[in-house]
C-alpha cells in the first residue's frame, strides 16, 4: 500500500477526521501496516491491548465467547473503522477477541508513541470523544436489541440501519454471512433463516443471496 493511500485511510477515519495536515503527518509516522488472512487472530480477549488498529481493506468481527463456547459477534468493522481503542486509552486488556473474516490490512498504532502524540495534540482527544460517544450509543442500542427485542424486530432493525449506513436506497448488501449474521443478532442461523423466509412471504423484503430489497419499507419498521 502506498503512503498516499495510507495517509488517505488515515484522514477518512471518524478518529482522525478534520485534523490538521501536520498532525495527520504525525500520525502517519506512527503507524504500521499488518496485513493478515482470512480467519487470523488480530488479538485474544485478555491480551495486553499495547495498541490499536485502524482497518485499511477487508472486515474484522470483535467478539466473545461464552463458558460454553458459542461466539457472540458484538460488532463488524470495514475499511476506515478503528478497532480496541478503548482499552488502549484506559490501560486495560483487550475485553473481546478480534480476528479477520478476509484477507485484511489494517493500520496498527503503538499505545506509548500514540498517547504521547495526544499529549502533544489535544485536538485528536476531541475526536476520540466524539468516537467514543458514538460507540456507547451503539452498544447501548445493541443491548436494547438483544434484551428487549425478539430475533424478527432485530432483524428488522438491522436491515434498515444498514440500508441508511450503506446509502443504497432500500438495497442492502449484506457484508457478512448469514451465520455471522445470526451471532450478531444473539441468534442461531435456521431462526435467522426462518425469518427471512417469512419476511419474504410477507413481502416485506426480497432475499437474493446477500442481496436484500426492503420492499415495504413502513411494514418492516412497525416490526421493531
Amino acid at each position: 500500500m502506498t503512503e498516499l493511500k495510507k495517509r488517505e485511510i488515515i484522514e477518512a477515519s471518524s478518529l482522525f477526521k478534520g485534523l490538521p495536515a501536520g498532525q495527520i503527518d504525525e500520525i502517519t509516522r506512527l503507524m504500521v501496516e499488518k496485513k493478515y488472512g482470512r480467519a487470523e487472530t488480530i488479538f485474544f480477549e485478555g491480551d495486553d491491548a499495547d495498541g490499536f488498529y485502524i482497518v485499511s481493506t477487508g472486515q474484522v468481527k470483535v467478539f466473545k465467547m461464552n463458558p460454553l463456547g458459542k461466539e457472540h459477534i458484538l460488532h463488524i468493522f470495514g475499511s476506515g473503522e478503528p478497532i480496541g481503542e478503548v482499552p488502549v486509552f484506559h490501560g486495560e486488556p483487550f475485553p473481546a477477541s478480534a480476528e479477520t473474516l478476509v484477507k485484511s490490512s489494517l493500520l496498527y498504532f503503538p499505545r506509548r508513541s500514540f498517547v504521547k502524540l495526544i499529549e502533544e495534540n489535544p485536538a485528536i482527544s476531541l475526536n476520540m470523544l466524539a468516537l467514543l460517544s458514538m460507540r456507547l450509543r451503539q452498544f447501548a442500542k445493541q443491548i436494547e436489541n438483544l434484551s428487549l427485542k425478539e430475533v424478527p424486530a432485530r432483524l428488522a432493525s438491522y436491515l434498515l440501519y444498514a440500508s441508511e449506513e450503506q446509502g443504497r436506497g432500500n438495497i442492502v448488501h449484506l457484508e457478512v454471512s448469514k451465520g455471522q449474521l445470526a451471532s450478531l443478532l444473539g441468534t442461531i442461523p435456521e431462526t435467522l433463516s426462518r425469518i427471512f423466509a417469512k419476511m419474504s412471504d410477507a413481502k416485506l423484503i426480497k432475499v437474493e443471496g446477500r442481496i436484500i430489497t426492503i420492499i415495504d419499507q413502513e411494514a418492516l419498521a412497525g416490526k421493531i
